[in-house]
């Protein structure tokens, strides 16, 4: 069986023929050639799984047949050998992107081992992923069965994150398979976890995990210095996982500090996560202490119009002290760009907020528009869509920029999304909210055993529109579907992306501080 088709371009090629023999022996086909220009022939004449190609050749010089082979196919990896260690031989062959390089003199061993890492590379990552992915499904699948803390479930929703991305590398239809299979229990686990501790939580917040409301004054605040400004930006609707596919980016300008947690409030949503973030305060609170900012799911118009009022007496009451800060919400790239034209007055600031919209409008435009569905037809395509949003954004922009300044930067979001895939069914009044994941209303009708009920909203810090008024959330993947017209709501919204109730994606939220290179 031949493993794979081999071009070797040395002009001592005579003097390797010990290490040809040997990796026929092995299973591999040798082409050979001894100069550029007769490499680029018989490269261009077959195909080839990799090549290797010595620096230093008559003729055409290895640096110039690499240029050619590239050109030829980009996708065939090159391995170039070189007497030299120049440093700007190694820099000039890594620049016009070779895969491995070796000095001479080379043994068969050597070869060998860069053949199978360049070739053979994806079935042995695939198998040992795989193997190290059946390992640790157990062990998942045994704790999941313990009575966990709100500490260990962080840990089991960042452990199937992990192992979620590395699996969407293989093509392993399987794995991926039992993977959902088992993020789902887990999902169904955690919904009876917060279902039975979130009133408690809220009851005495100093065993609970840290909320929406306690970001800014625990998190924020005190590492607020008059030296480095801190820039806090919020990407709406950004799920931990989906952070995890930028951070490269980021990383490649700030320093990761810190990667931490925290938990969105109930309901998941902007109106009530997002508004408890900037208030400092819980939403019944938010009602009580704001009564003209303050709406409620009845009230007609925006639901997050306040967030820099709400914020200016957040700094007063935690700090108590002036602050120079400001607050920006951006929903376009026009609103980016001109932010980022006035960066120099930002600098001037000890604190600002920015306010990111993008992958909120793309949820809610993945249940609009039917080409959004298709290009975000699942997890993985959901992520990219992020990627190639975040890869040519202002926001990007931006981070290169501070990356030139000594600042604090921090990304979060209010609350993540889930995609939802079971209808449950749902009666209420025409004043009944029309979010997909949770309700709020007087006598609503709905399947008990589907639903998280807080039938006294004050027990959830939550306001009461009427004395008859109730809570009911959404678990796991399931989202609310009126009886009427039940099929036609059912085709529209299943397996769109949505927000409100209780899902791991939903709650556990990133909060990450990075720090500048220099």
């Amino acid at each position: 069986m031949q493993l794979a088709n081999i071009l070797w371009a040395d002009d001592e090629i005579d003097l390797l023929k010990p290490h040809i023999l040997f990796l026929n022996e092995k299973g591999y086909h040798i082409e050979t050639a001894t100069n550029g220009r007769d490499a680029l022939d018989v490269f261009k004449s077959q195909d080839f799984d990799i090549v290797f190609l010595d620096e230093n050749m008559p003729g055409l010089t290895g640096l110039e047949t690499l240029t050619g082979i590239k050109t030829a196919n980009p996708e065939v990896p090159v391995v170039m050998i070189t007497k030299s260690e120049e440093e700007y031989l190694m820099e000039d062959a890594i620049g016009f992107k070779i895969d491995d390089y070796l000095i001479k003199p080379v043994n068969p061993k050597q070869i060998l081992l860069t053949i199978k890492k360049l070739t053979d590379n994806k079935r042995l990552v695939s198998e040992k992923t795989s193997m190290a992915y059946q390992q640790d499904f157990r062990q998942l699948g045994m704790v999941l069965n313990d009575n966990l803390s709100y500490q260990e479930w962080v840990e089991v929703y960042r452990k199937l994150i992990f192992w979620e991305l590395e699996l969407e590398k293989l093509d392993d239809a399987g794995m991926h398979e039992i993977l959902t299979l088992q993020k789902a229990e887990a999902n169904a686990q955690f919904s009876k976890f917060v279902e039975k501790n979130y009133l408690d939580w809220i009851k005495n917040q100093d065993k609970a995990p840290m909320f929406s409301h306690q970001l800014l004054k625990k998190k924020v605040f005190p590492s607020l210095s008059e030296q480095t400004p801190t820039f806090f930006i919020l990407i709406d609707n950004l799920r931990y996982d989906q952070w995890k596919i930028i951070n490269p980016i980021i990383s490649e300008y700030f320093r990761l500090e810190e990667e931490d947690i925290y938990f969105s409030i109930l309901p998941t949503a902007t109106q009530y996560a997002r508004n408890a973030i900037f208030a400092g305060l819980m939403p019944s609170e938010m009602e009580k202490r704001f009564p003209q900012l303050w709406q409620n799911d009845e009230d007609e118009g925006g639901k997050n119009l306040h967030e820099d009022k709400f914020l200016e007496d957040n700094v007063k009451r935690s700090l108590r002290k002036d602050i120079r800060f400001s607050y920006h919400k951006i929903l376009n790239q026009d609103q980016g760009k001109e932010l980022n034209d006035n960066l120099h007055s930002l600098l001037k600031n000890d604190f600002n907020a920015i306010v990111y919209n993008f992958v909120d409008m793309l949820s809610h435009a993945r249940t609009d528009m039917q080409m959004i569905k298709e290009l975000a037809n699942d997890d993985a395509a959901y992520r990219s869509i992020t990627l190639s949003w975040f890869e040519h954004s202002p926001l990007l922009d931006l981070i290169k920029r501070l990356a030139q300044k000594k600042v604090r930067l921090m990304i979060t979001t209010d609350h993540g999304t889930i995609r939802v895939k079971k209808p449950s069914k749902v009666i209420g009044d025409r004043n009944t909210n029309s979010n997909l994941r949770y309700k709020q209303g007087k006598n609503l009708d709905y399947n008990p055993k589907e639903v998280f009920l807080v039938k006294n909203p004050a027990e959830a810090m939550l306001p009461r529109l009427h004395v008859s008024s109730s809570y009911i959330f959404a678990k796991e993947d399931s989202y609310f579907v009126y009886q009427n017209n039940y099929n036609q709501f059912v085709n529209y919204f299943n397996e769109t992306f949505q927000h409100g109730g209780i899902s791991m994606e939903e709650m556990i939220i990133p909060f990450v501080t990075y720090k500048n290179k220099f």
